[in-house]
């Protein structure tokens, strides 16, 4: 377990039981963990520590606060979000059925007719 990784399950271990790292982009890491309180699965996203110093981590709130603000059947809603030990940890519903291509894939097939490439306006 790398030093981050360790610090995170420290900070959150009275609300998440952190399981394994789902992935990593150029701002975030993301980790399957398991919310205690209320018995479920979450994804937690997590701020790189060096862009969270270097940007102040505003990018990453302004992220949350207009993501807890979308309502639509197709947006994972915000579940939780907060502060501990340097972290500002927010946690969705983790979606580990789909990659991203195969959801482009299959919303592409939808909007388009007849196997053209053509989208249905």
């Amino acid at each position: 377990m790398n030093d981050v990784l360790e610090r995170l399950t420290a900070a959150l271990a009275d609300r998440y039981t952190i399981d394994r790292e789902l992935g990593a982009g150029g701002m975030a890491t993301v980790y399957l963990a398991h919310d205690i309180k209320h018995g479920r699965d979450v994804a937690i996203k997590v701020l790189h520590s060096d862009l969270g110093a270097a940007l102040g981590g505003e990018r990453f709130l302004s992220e949350i606060r207009t993501t807890a603000r979308l309502q639509h059947p197709h947006i994972l809603p915000l579940l939780d979000s907060g502060a501990a030990d340097g972290f500002a940890p927010a946690a969705w519903p983790p979606c580990t059925s789909r990659t991203t291509s195969s959801m482009t894939a299959t919303s592409r097939s939808r909007c388009c007719r007849h196997d053209r490439e053509t989208p249905v306006v």
